[in-house]
């Protein structure tokens, strides 16, 4: 059997059936652009009867690009299929994507008719569609539910008629991937004329199985996938095309083929996520924030040791720069002289150890410490290399009913003084206690804060300048308690004069 594996997108029709997810027909011929570069086999562009949107989708889409085949989804009913003709006439490569329910749950609730009757209007409309184009997919809509023995008797027509894809939905998610694995053996098995069309599979996740039951299928003999990206579709979604692809690549053993250029993938969902305005979660397989990044020491030391000890991919297969050490409570001295070495910045011994300890302070007061964080961690550590005046501890009391007070213990080479002064807030009383500690007459000339990153629980940066007999000194510091903080700039500064 031919192991190349079709690559059916249908990010364009059941991805945009999202509540807030559609598209206007620009925004479509660029995703669809996208995934000619990506390298899909199948764009399925529209429902063109559905409405006079999709139907011009169509059609521009089918200007706009030149290798996918471009597919329109219809209804076994003749004026769908007439409307999907019309929609497809400027596609170099055509296809008609019809269908009916064959599950006994739509053959007697929704269609209200029986299996015999079925059985005629789904090769009654693969032949009308045969007679617009050559390349005519039929679906088995819930085959996932439907009798397997029935399911072959509708296929083996359906084949007779002139489809040459055979579609096998599990349109509710229900199979398991044993079950919807055996129903393509199956039919593989008893299918007389099976060979004549290619087998394809559209599975939903509502049990989160999508992409285990698309795979099942693929080793028991589909050779068509439909995907979308990121996984959007109806209710839970549709297969991952991103998991798929990367699945099968990753499985050499497999030996399973595709036409994607992988390395377009993460450009590919952020793209759709941008224009479909739907976040992709963070924790999402291949393509979510966090797919390549690692916050446990463990992981981070394996990482730095062996990419392989964590990762089965290489982040670069998929268009993703490379991992990401993501800094947290849980990180080990090796990720972050890691990330400051990569920051341009090296500490050993007590200095890394001094980094660290204010690293872990910092970390349990926030969920990820960025890039911007360790920067000021670094340069706080190069500023106090030889501070001889420190902040050994700080206490303020303050409220809108409470004169605001300040304790605080400054060390000087060793001898410790605790001092307490009031003022109009918070850091006015530290910056009063600190001026009696010192003895020196010094004047605040500049006061700056800064948030580094966002939010309420970031790191604030201070820099502070102070000027004395004439001479000013700057100070800075960053500490997620803003008081804190000022405190530590203002002795910062001090701690220059001569």
């Amino acid at each position: 059997m031919d192991n190349k594996v079709h690559i059916f997108d249908t990010t364009l029709r059941d991805g945009e059936q999202v509540p807030g997810c559609q598209l206007n027909t620009i925004e479509k011929i660029e995703v669809a652009r996208q995934l000619e570069k990506l390298g899909v086999d199948v764009i399925e562009a529209g429902f063109p009867i559905s409405s006079p949107g999709d139907f011009n989708s169509v059609v521009e889409i089918s200007k706009a690009v030149q290798n996918p085949t471009i597919c329109a989804l219809t209804r076994a009913v003749k004026k769908d299929i007439e409307v999907a003709a019309d929609a497809l006439k400027f596609a170099k490569r055509g296809r008609i994507h019809t269908g009916i329910g064959t599950s006994p749950y739509h053959i007697k609730y929704k269609l209200n008719s029986n299996e015999d009757e079925i059985v005629e209007r789904a090769v009654e409309a693969v032949k009308y569609a045969k007679r617009f184009v050559e390349d005519v997919e039929f679906y088995a809509e819930d085959a996932g539910r439907s009798d397997n023995e029935y399911l072959a008797r509708v296929v083996e027509a359906v084949i007779k008629a002139g489809a040459t894809v055979i579609n096998i939905p599990d349109t509710t998610g229900y199979c398991l991937p044993a079950e919807y694995g055996a129903k393509i053996a199956y039919l593989v098995n008893n299918v007389p004329n099976v060979d004549k069309a290619i087998l394809s599979t559209h599975c939903h996740n509502d049990l989160g199985m999508a992409t285990a039951n698309t795979l099942s299928g693929v080793i028991n003999g589909a050779r068509q996938v439909e995907v979308t990206i990121n996984g959007l579709g109806e209710r839970a979604g549709n297969t991952s095309l991103e998991e798929v692809v990367m699945a099968m690549k990753a499985h050499h053993d497999l030996d399973y083929q595709t036409g994607i250029d992988s390395k377009q993938i993460m450009k590919t969902s952020k793209l759709v996520s941008t224009l479909m305005r739907m976040p992709v979660q963070a924790n999402k397989a291949i393509v979510g924030r966090n797919a390549f990044a690692h916050s446990s020491g463990i992981h981070q030391d394996g990482v730095l040791k062996n990419r392989e000890n964590y990762e089965i991919i290489d982040p670069a297969e998929v268009g993703v720069k490379e991992s990401s050490i993501v800094l947290t409570a849980r990180s080990g001295r090796a990720a972050l002289k890691h990330r400051l070495h990569v920051l341009g910045y090296e500490f050993e011994g007590p200095e890394l150890d001094d980094v660290y300890n204010r690293f872990l302070d910092l970390a349990d007061k926030k969920k990820d410490v960025a890039d911007e964080d360790l920067e000021a961690l670094a340069g706080t550590e190069i500023e106090k290399k030889d501070r001889s005046v420190k902040l050994e501890s700080l206490q303020v009391i303050s409220g809108s009913s409470t004169i605001p007070t300040a304790t605080v213990a400054v060390n000087f080479n060793g001898d410790v003084f605790t001092e307490t002064a009031s003022g109009n807030g918070p850091i006015d009383a530290a910056f009063s206690a600190v001026k009696s500690l010192v003895k020196r007459k010094v004047h605040l000339e500049e006061f700056l804060i800064q948030a580094i990153t966002r939010g309420s629980d970031d790191l604030g940066k201070v820099h502070v300048q102070v000027e004395h007999k004439g001479h000013t000194y700057y100070g800075f510091s960053a500490n997620v308690d803003i008081i804190t903080a000022s405190v530590e700039a203002f002795l910062d500064a001090i701690s220059k004069i001569g």
